[in-house]
């Protein structure tokens, strides 16, 4: 299994000058140092690819050893077009997508690397207006995935996994999408053709995005 972590954004809502995913939590430790350290863990520091765009010698400084692709275009593309960047390194192999913003407890990992299929973290404690929302079918799959999702059922947390059979329609989808689409929307292009995506419930776990100043202030107190 591969790991790609999207860390090429501006991040300009939190207001630092430096990338977000560097952003120090409470211990001192960055968001993305929290990261690479849990994946380093479970699948191992040679398998991260790290998609990087503002400010990227900052970021590659901090991790000399991962594997770096570089979004040209990270001030005029939306998330989809980062990961597609990503995707192209790899090839019949399980994969594993975060946003480099997300803070988490290691022990979340395993949920979604033992799941048998595609999967998607989501929280059902609460439905943050500008999040993004799911809902699902009869039979338990991710129905619906955006921002604008009606009913929603709960938040996707931005910790995704893709199996081998899936990645070529996801791929494809990944192309079909527009420069400011998230990647979301090809998931929800692949579901319409037919990839099933199962949501895997993290409630017990911390587990948040970091968007604004009070993301980061409330963390902080859970940490």
């Amino acid at each position: 299994m591969k790991a790609i972590i999207l860390a090429a954004g501006i991040g300009s809502r939190l207001g630092n000058s430096d990338p977000k995913p560097l952003t120090k939590l409470k211990n001192g430790e960055s968001i993305l140092y929290r990261q690479v350290e849990y994946l380093s863990k479970y699948i191992g520091i040679n398998n991260i690819i790290m998609i990087v765009g503002y400010k990227k010698d900052l970021i590659m400084e901090s991790f000399p050893n991962l594997i770096y692709v570089y979004n040209n275009f990270y001030d005029t593309t939306n998330t989809s077009k980062s990961l597609l960047a990503g995707l192209h390194k790899i090839e019949h192999e399980d994969v594993m997508w975060l946003n480099g913003d997300v803070v988490f407890e290691k022990e979340l990992l395993p949920k979604i690397i033992q799941c048998s299929q595609s999967c998607m973290a989501v929280n059902t404690n609460s439905v943050g207006e500008e999040e993004i929302k799911y809902n699902i079918f009869d039979d338990g799959n991710i129905k619906g995935v955006s921002k604008t999702t009606f009913p929603a059922l709960g938040e996707a947390v931005g910790i995704n996994k893709v199996m081998t059979a899936d990645l070529p329609l996801f791929k494809a989808n990944l192309e079909k999408c527009a420069d400011q689409d998230y990647f979301e929307k090809a998931l929800e292009l692949s579901i319409q053709n037919g990839m099933k995506i199962m949501p895997v419930n993290i409630n017990k776990y911390l587990c948040m995005e970091i968007d604004f100043g009070d993301d980061l202030e409330q963390i902080n107190k859970q940490l």
